[in-house]
């Protein structure tokens, strides 16, 4: 360790876990993101250890680090130690805290990726001071946390809520949850782009810059109707329609004071999100005769998973 981490205050690292990259950053008691690693994540579980030990190793020798955060897409079970299921990662019931803890001399962590982006939220951002709260995380799917009273709420079992995997298609759109017609095939930035495309093939006539893009995703039709392309615009109404269930939902269900939409999409939020709100308040039961809650887009963008499991870390450890 250099001398200067050796006389700092104590941090935490926060890692983010995806099927394209792995990434780490130190953060501070004040929510601030300090030093960043990223590395391309890897399709062996033992290959993709090493490399959370390899990279926390390297951020130890630059920072105090006094605990480890690790936020996953995937099942916990309800002590988070356990890596149940995770669709694109290579974990199958996997005791990934305890091989973790064996290689690394500071406490450690994990969390779902959801709920590590709520607490994110929750003490630094869009929901701090939120009593009954809900984050909608939409990206390649869709993630959703449920908070009271500063506790997220996992369910009997650890993996409540799975928003994004409610059906509301019948037999409709494959999953990869191994399902038909979950929401997130509908409303998400995956489902965006998949929503284009079937606009192209059943209007073969219409011109869009999107048929020149084979292999175009949801930010490049979200790109498009920025830019006023018809078809993206159309792509986007769809999207903004199944958003409103979604929220909807989540008020019925939940029935929270604030619901935060976040993930990669919700940069671009001023082009659905607006829409998308006044409707889901006409679909929600008794609408008309019941507080609404607010809906707010989130503040730590694509840091907030890491600098919520990392807090989350630095309060198990007892650091902050």
């Amino acid at each position: 360790m250099s001398d200067s981490a050796q006389h700092a205050s104590p941090v935490s690292i926060g890692f983010d876990i995806g099927g394209t990259n792995l990434r780490a950053s130190v953060v501070d008691r004040a929510g601030r993101v300090v030093d960043t690693l990223q590395e391309k994540s890897r399709r062996d579980a033992e290959c993709m250890e090493h490399l959370i030990v390899e990279m926390t190793r390297s951020l130890q020798n630059r920072h105090q680090v006094g605990a480890v955060g690790v936020a996953v897409a995937g099942f916990l079970d309800p002590t988070c130690s356990i890596v149940q299921f995770a669709p694109h990662l290579p974990w199958r019931d996997a005791p990934l805290k305890s091989r973790l803890q064996e290689h690394l001399d500071v406490p450690v962590v994990l969390e779902h990726d959801a709920n590590s982006a709520a607490y994110g939220e929750f003490r630094y951002g869009a929901a701090v001071g939120a009593k009954t709260w809900a984050l909608c995380a939409i990206g390649t799917g869709i993630g959703a946390t449920l908070m009271h009273n500063g506790e997220i709420f996992r369910g009997a079992y650890g993996i409540a809520p799975e928003l994004g995997h409610l059906p509301v298609v019948p037999n409709g759109r494959p999953c990869a949850c191994g399902k038909r017609g979950c929401l997130e095939r509908y409303c998400s930035g995956t489902a965006l782009a998949f929503g284009a495309r079937e606009l192209l093939e059943s209007d073969p006539g219409t011109s869009s810059p999107l048929r020149d893009k084979p292999e175009f995703t949801g930010e490049d039709v979200m790109r498009a109707a920025r830019a006023g392309d018809e078809l993206a615009l159309r792509a986007m109404g769809d999207f903004s329609d199944w958003l409103s269930i979604a929220l909807s939902m989540v008020g019925d269900i939940f029935d929270p004071e604030l619901i935060v939409v976040g993930g990669g999409v919700s940069a671009n939020a001023d082009l659905f999100l607006s829409a998308a709100t006044q409707k889901a308040q006409k679909l929600v039961v008794g609408a008309g005769h019941r507080p609404q809650p607010l809906v707010k887009v989130a503040e730590l963008g694509g840091d907030a998973g890491m600098i919520g499991v990392a807090t989350l870390a630095a309060s198990a450890a007892g650091l902050w």
